[in-house]
């Protein structure tokens, strides 16, 4: 029976994974400058094309439907970890998402040390296996809108066993960062912690959200994570753009 469920988990992750026919991102970034923006640690958001990608966008009202944590280069290629429905954490180039619409999210103030731990961590997670004996898991992707409120929508991500859960990317590059104690979007608790001269202060207390509720969007908004785009961290400057004809230039107008 297990073996069974096994095979039907892996048929319907392969499924998932397929992309939707005609669907193409549009790629924003030139391969070039996105690998010359690139550090160790920043977190890649990709705007995926397959039929588990339309779902995890829709359930958590965003762009992106996939992450992965970029490591450096290897022999010379830029790598990424990412956790993937089908074949389990495992490293990628980073040439696999160059026609992808992407963006990148880097942690800003992260240590050295903590850095490499991140990585190191990371790296260790490669060939990782995901049970995919639970089927429940993975059947509530296969509606690219599932008619269910919005409050229920994060928490759709994280039900089930837990195993088929953490295919989902940004789980894992969550754990990552929270093993270090860098906050991603942490639950906020305020406490009165009157002074003298300032009797209304306040005292924030922050409580780590369990990893399973992560999604990639997350990483997007969160006031820890800034936002870096490949175009404007190289010098940008729309004078020296180049337009098609009929299209007056910077000097013509001015």
């Amino acid at each position: 029976m297990n073996s069974l469920l096994g095979a039907g988990g892996r048929l319907l992750a392969r499924y998932l994974s397929k992309p939707i026919s005609g669907y193409e991102p549009l790629a924003t970034s030139d391969p070039e400058l996105l690998r010359q923006t690139l550090r160790p640690c920043d977190v890649l958001l990709v705007e995926g094309n397959t039929r588990i990608s339309t779902a995890i966008k829709y359930l958590t009202q965003s762009t992106w439907s996939h992450a992965a944590l970029y490591i450096g280069e290897s022999g010379g290629e830029p790598l990424l970890i990412e956790a993937d429905l089908e074949h389990g954490v495992w490293a990628v180039p980073l040439s696999r998402y160059e026609r992808f619409h992407v963006r990148i999210c880097r942690p800003v103030g992260l240590r050295k040390k903590d850095a490499r731990h991140i990585i190191e961590t990371a790296r260790g997670r490669v060939g990782d296996i995901y049970d995919l004996k639970n089927l429940v898991d993975l059947v509530r992707y296969l509606l690219p809108t599932p008619p269910v409120p919005v409050r229920w929508r994060r928490r759709m991500l994280a039900l089930g066993s837990g195993e088929p859960t953490r295919a989902i990317c940004s789980t894992m590059i969550a754990q990552l960062f929270q093993s270090v104690g860098y906050p991603i979007l942490p639950e906020i608790e305020t406490r009165p912690a009157p002074r003298p001269g300032c009797d209304h202060c306040v005292q924030e207390i922050l409580h780590i959200r369990h990893h399973s509720l992560f999604a990639p969007r997350d990483f997007d908004i969160s006031p820890y994570f800034q936002v870096v785009k490949p175009a404007l961290a190289a010098g940008f400057d729309y004078r020296r753009l180049i337009w098609g004809a009929g299209q007056r230039t910077h000097e013509e107008i001015s």
